[in-house]
């Protein structure tokens, strides 16, 4: 159940506009954040830059800027690390998704492509389209591609 939260998670986070603080350290809305979550993410990630923080009923979700690229941090109320998300290129897939992407899917074009980390490892989501269809695949770096979601275009 808790990786298919992170993962429904993470693919809300892509599809969703984030705001981002203008400030090196947590907003002011850090308030309501459990003092675990914020010295966990202090430990780990202490030179964050635009860090922004939200609270839900089930977990702490920080967006923050870290050398050069945007990544999305959840933490348990315990405060324990649950995962990471960021946005990557085609260009940063391991190799064996490349050539199986390329060999596979020739005739889509890449719409959005992020690596989530977790406790279960390193996994990548792409959505892929072409005139006809959507697909939204999982890969793993054992290079294979699985497709997590598909639909038709109207």
């Amino acid at each position: 159940m808790k990786p298919l939260f992170i993962i429904l998670t993470a693919l809300t986070t892509v599809f969703s506009s984030a705001s981002f603080a203008n400030s090196t350290k947590p907003n002011p809305g850090t308030d309501k954040v459990a003092p675990a979550a914020l010295k966990s993410f202090e430990s780990s990630f202490g030179n964050a830059q635009e860090v922004d923080w939200s609270v839900t009923n089930n977990y702490y979700k920080v967006v923050f800027a870290m050398n050069g690229q945007y990544i999305t941090a959840f933490y348990g109320n315990a405060g324990n690390l649950m995962g990471l998300t960021r946005n990557i290129s085609s260009t940063q897939l391991p190799i064996s998704l490349q050539a199986e992407l390329k060999k596979e899917y020739s005739e889509f074009w890449i719409s959005d492509l992020f690596e989530v980390a977790n406790d279960e490892g390193t996994h990548y989501y792409i959505t892929i389209e072409n005139s006809e269809t959507k697909l939204v695949l999982k890969g793993s770096t054992d290079g294979s591609w699985s497709t997590f979601q598909k639909s038709r275009k109207a």
